[in-house]
């Protein structure tokens, strides 16, 4: 079982994600970015490793009237996917989602200044490369999306 601190790390590896201190020694995460009323994806983080994910609408695992599911036995890898997964499931259904992950290659995209930049999807992540050079990592083909969009990139 991963430590309270252990957690907190992975947890605070995804910068999409907010701290909110709350009772007794206790941590939530939120995700602003969501476009559904669910603000939540981590809920209760406790000191003694105990702690919930939001899962409602992701298939696959044991939840609890909420919607939440327990994270307290979760190796790290599991933890990594249970929060990749409920970030991205607060966004789908109101934006546009990548529906062939499984058969995903890449994506180019180019800027008006004739840049390019090539979209990945690897090791259930989604990455943007500039050349060789990674440029950014994102846990959702909306994020990344986002972020090309942003930076005025269109896809070629």
């Amino acid at each position: 079982m991963l430590t309270f601190e252990q957690k907190l790390h992975i947890i605070q590896s995804f910068p999409e994600l907010s701290r909110k201190d709350v009772s007794l020694k206790r941590v939530n995460f939120h995700y602003e970015g969501s476009e559904s009323d669910k603000k939540n994806v981590v809920y209760h983080l406790h000191p003694n490793g105990n702690g919930y994910v939001y899962t409602e609408l992701i298939d696959g695992y044991e939840k609890d009237e909420k919607g939440m599911t327990n994270i307290r036995d979760f190796s790290e890898d599991e933890l990594r996917e249970v929060i990749i997964k409920s970030v991205t499931s607060l966004n789908e259904g109101t934006v546009e989602v990548n529906p062939d992950e499984d058969v995903f290659e890449e994506e180019t995209w180019m800027n008006a200044d004739k840049h390019t930049l090539v979209v990945t999807y690897e090791d259930e992540m989604w990455n943007v490369y500039a050349g060789e050079n990674l440029d950014g990592t994102f846990p959702s083909y909306n994020e990344a999306k986002q972020y090309l969009d942003e930076e005025g990139f269109r896809k070629v």
